[in-house]
């Protein structure tokens, strides 16, 4: 059973990560005039996109000062998602041990 639930837990942070991944690309491309927000599509899919991250970066960027328009809220939470995924759930699972139910 806790094998099932953090094998759910990491493939959340998996998901999670490339959606960041994909978020902060997408905010480049717009960012350096690649693509245009008059597209349906792309207004659509940054709308999406930031709906998911917004909840997650608002915590960290009142922690972090003001680095003049440099957003790394981002990079903080992609540090915390490798933490949990390489250090806390294997530790976790070795906590629990083998089990048989």
């Amino acid at each position: 059973m806790i094998y099932t639930l953090i094998g759910i837990v990491d493939f959340i942070l998996m998901v999670l990560t490339w959606i960041i991944f994909a978020q902060v690309i997408l905010s480049w491309l717009v960012a350096f005039n690649v693509i245009n927000t008059s597209s349906n599509l792309v207004r659509s899919l940054l709308r999406g996109l930031d709906r998911i991250t917004a909840p997650l970066y608002r915590p960290v960027q009142k922690l972090l000062p003001d680095f003049g328009g440099i957003d790394f809220s981002p990079l903080v939470i992609l540090l915390a998602i490798f933490l949990i995924r390489d250090k806390l759930l294997p530790g976790i699972l070795l906590e629990v041990g083998p089990t048989i139910t």
